[in-house]
């Protein structure tokens, strides 16, 4: 198995991006990368906005973004976090957010708190992000979704 690394989508790999696809029972779980795509131009929660896809070898296999305001202790959060349904059931996602949490303390050395929100239904999304260490903060965001949150150091 490859090692897997995560780049900023740029104008060299956003048509791999935009090409990974989930399957019928998750296309309503997450925002399209084509809207995460939107997102990173817009702005439209934080100051930072970034982009990134998930690559195995030479194969794009998934993708997340991450939206913060520089500086900032506690205002980092995960969010669009998807892996193309050829690629599911491969501990891929467990890998990838291993690797997310390691770039993302060695980007923003100052952060101190991960968040992360998820649909209520998404049982197998929580059970993951809980099994990595985020902890279900019995809150729920505008749109209905649970806010998890994770302490780094």
């Amino acid at each position: 198995m490859n090692p897997i690394t995560i780049e900023p989508i740029d104008k060299t790999n956003w048509e791999e991006a935009i090409a990974i696809s989930l399957l019928e029972t998750q296309v309503n779980l997450v925002p399209t990368v084509i809207e995460s795509l939107a997102y990173a131009y817009v702005k439209p929660w934080d100051a930072a906005f970034d982009p990134y896809l998930l690559r195995e070898g030479d194969k794009a296999f998934g993708f997340f973004y991450l939206s913060y305001t520089p500086a900032s202790t506690d205002n980092y959060w995960i969010g669009g976090f998807q892996i193309d349904k050829d690629y599911q059931g491969k501990g891929l996602g467990n890998q990838s957010l291993y690797m997310i949490l390691e770039s993302i303390q060695e980007k923003h050395p100052q952060c101190q708190i991960i968040s992360l929100t998820v649909e209520k239904s998404n049982a197998r999304a929580r059970a993951l992000y809980e099994k990595i260490g985020f902890i279900n903060q019995e809150l729920e965001n505008q749109d209905g979704e649970v806010i998890y949150k994770m302490k780094l150091k």
